[in-house]
């Protein structure tokens, strides 16, 4: 037992015994490197604090261009204020006489207006009354149920003012003869003068207001011309006073003025076409009343209803009536 502990103690010795002297010679060689070492680790740090400034100072030249680039760049030119534009505005900055040129514009609107609204409630109760009257008179039984009727309701249209007329200058002239000079003549000849002054003055009822619409209809573009040119000058001179011309200083109040044109046309425009829609039915109208004289004429001058063609009835009051319904009778 105790051989075998020594055996075991001198293999520990052989074997730790060569690793001692090798550690000791490699001490003084890492104690060699140590400052080699440290001394690159300062030269690293150094390096490192070098790129960091150059990154810094990288950083504030590109701050620096950045803030003088907007200095470097041109320089829009700012927008040119658009003025205020439109109708009000216009009006507005008008003088005496522009706004003397609306003002007429719209009193010629006005006045259109009030006379088409009031010539067509005029003209459709007119139609009305005239309709239920010829209803009337061509389903009466004598002349005298005519008279009655137009005295009890009176005469309300041209078709019974016209009947009433003649029924009356009949009487009058068969009655008292012709103690005037505007009764002058035959029993026929006073009763076709009457007929013809009702039917002239019954045209000039119908005719009543068509003058104003035609004047207006026709002066009402030029007011509104008038207007515009008067427009422009003054924008041309404004433009000319001012210190830059711009295509808004320019377009603004020369749009502004061309209101004017269309403002006039917007008023001519409604009289126009009322006028000729009354005109034409005033046509109609007065031409139906003239049939309606000729009949009426016939049916006096013979006592009885008779159906002549308009020819026949215009030989008839040529010939004053007696001879042309003798003739009329023998045929």
């Amino acid at each position: 037992m105790s051989n075998a502990l020594h055996s075991a103690t001198l293999v520990a010795q052989a074997t730790t015994s060569p690793a001692v002297p090798a550690a000791a010679a490699a001490a003084p060689a890492a104690a060699a490197a140590a400052p080699a070492a440290q001394q690159a680790a300062s030269t690293v740090g150094a390096a490192a604090q070098q790129a960091a400034g150059a990154v810094q100072q990288s950083a504030d030249a590109l701050q620096g261009a950045a803030a003088a680039l907007p200095s470097a760049l041109p320089v829009a030119p700012a927008p040119a204020a658009v003025p205020d534009m439109g109708f009000m505005h216009f009006i507005a900055q008008s003088d005496f006489v522009g706004k003397s040129l609306f003002i007429i514009l719209i009193l010629m609107s006005l006045v259109t207006w009030y006379l088409i609204l009031v010539k067509v409630a005029s003209n459709v109760s007119m139609r009305k009354r005239s309709a239920d009257f010829l209803n009337k008179f061509w389903n009466a039984s004598s002349l005298e149920q005519v008279e009655n009727e137009i005295v009890t309701h009176g005469a309300r249209d041209p078709f019974s003012h016209l009947a009433s007329h003649a029924m009356h200058a009949q009487a009058h002239h068969n009655k008292f003869g012709a103690t005037k000079l505007e009764e002058a003549g035959s029993n026929t000849d006073f009763v076709t003068r009457t007929m013809r002054k009702v039917i002239d003055e019954e045209t000039a009822k119908l005719e009543n207001g068509l003058t104003v619409l035609a004047s207006v209809g026709s002066t009402a573009p030029f007011v509104g011309l008038f207007g515009t040119v008067w427009g422009v000058y003054h924008a041309l001179v404004g433009i000319g006073l001012s210190d830059g011309v711009t295509i808004n200083r320019i377009a603004g109040p020369v749009g502004e003025a061309l209101i004017m044109t269309g403002l006039g046309l917007a008023v001519a425009i409604p009289a126009v076409l009322a006028y000729n829609t009354f005109v034409r039915n005033n046509r109609v109208y007065l031409s139906r009343l003239d049939a309606f004289a000729h009949d009426l004429f016939a049916f006096l001058t013979t006592g009885q209803q008779v159906a002549l063609s308009d020819g026949k009835v215009r030989a008839l009051r040529r010939q004053n009536g007696h001879g042309a319904a003798a003739q009329r009778g023998s045929e």
